[in-house]
């Protein structure tokens, strides 16, 4: 038998140090010390008797070895998660998952997924980046995140991928605006009056931008933010149009707050999307991936049936 030989938490420490690229890092994810995840290499090393990587400079890389274990850790690490699943243990998964969402998910339904995260691993520790799309992107390209719920289009591969909703897009105004711009506006009417949405980058901001330079319509005066919560304020005071994912908006409309306009024209439906990297990640992972898309859909539903009344 080789159960004394080593540690699952000598394969959790090689594991978190070739993804991070650093003793520090993985330490601290860890919750532990430097010196602690050096040791645990270090008797795994000894134990096996080979290389599992080289130090040099303050970069880490994986030897031959090292590469080949690595997938066979992650394999025993995903055995084990296995166990507490058949045992129905949920609250022996004692980790944090590293959340990115976009702003659309954390104004919506991140609350109730973050209580079903909460209910299903009472002892998983969540550490949430909101941020746009685009820079989720990144971090999850380069292991800084676990799962993102984040929208398209998606820069960086993820072979893990579960679509979530699809929002549409209104034009809105506060109602002494809308009641100036008129009932049935074209888009000249539209854009006499600054144009609130999306940041920069965004496919939401590139449709407008491609949209209008290819119509006759005045210039528009388009006032992107990196954040949807703000430019939904500045349109609550009047300071602008804006064209805003229906989702976002459906509490003001529903107040009488905002109004919506009925362009002509809508920017193409925001597509949601939870992202992991399947092949590395632990079973809690690809978990909350699917609780985010039941979440989605509750909200949805939840959603439609308001917006009925």
């Amino acid at each position: 038998m080789i159960g004394n030989l080593f540690t699952l938490k000598q394969l959790e420490a090689l594991i978190w140090v070739a993804d991070l690229g650093s003793f520090r890092r993985a330490a601290a994810h860890l919750n532990t010390t430097q010196p602690n995840i050096s040791a645990r290499i270090a008797g795994l090393e000894t134990t096996l008797g080979v290389t599992l990587m080289q130090r040099d400079a303050g970069s880490i890389r994986l030897t031959e070895k090292g590469t080949a274990l690595l997938a066979q850790a992650r394999q025993v690490l995903r055995e084990a998660e296995g166990l507490v699943t058949i045992a129905e243990r949920p609250d022996l998964i004692d980790d944090s998952i590293r959340l990115g969402v976009t702003e659309v998910v954390a104004s919506t339904w991140l609350r109730p997924f973050l209580r079903a995260l909460a209910e299903a691993y009472p002892n998983l520790t969540v550490e949430l980046t909101v941020d746009l799309s685009r820079d989720l992107d990144q971090e999850l390209a380069a292991n800084a995140l676990d799962l993102t719920l984040q929208t398209a289009p998606f820069s960086t591969p993820a072979s893990g991928q579960l679509d979530l909703a699809t929002y549409d897009y209104v034009w809105v105004a506060a109602p002494d605006l809308a009641a100036q711009i008129g009932p049935a506006p074209d888009l000249a009417a539209l854009v006499r009056h600054p144009v609130l949405g999306h940041a920069r980058h965004t496919q939401a901001h590139l449709d407008l931008i491609h949209h209008f330079d290819g119509t006759t319509a005045p210039k528009a005066r388009l006032v992107p933010s990196s954040s949807l919560s703000a430019a939904m304020n500045m349109v609550l005071d009047g300071m602008g149009v804006a064209v805003m994912p229906r989702v976002m908006v459906a509490g003001a409309l529903t107040e009488g707050t905002l109004k919506i306009l009925p362009a002509p024209w809508h920017p193409q439906p925001l597509q949601v999307a939870a992202r992991y990297h399947a092949e590395r990640t632990p079973g809690h992972v690809t978990r909350a991936a699917e609780l985010a898309r039941d979440c989605a859909m509750s909200f949805a539903h939840d959603h439609k049936n308001l917006s009925r009344q």
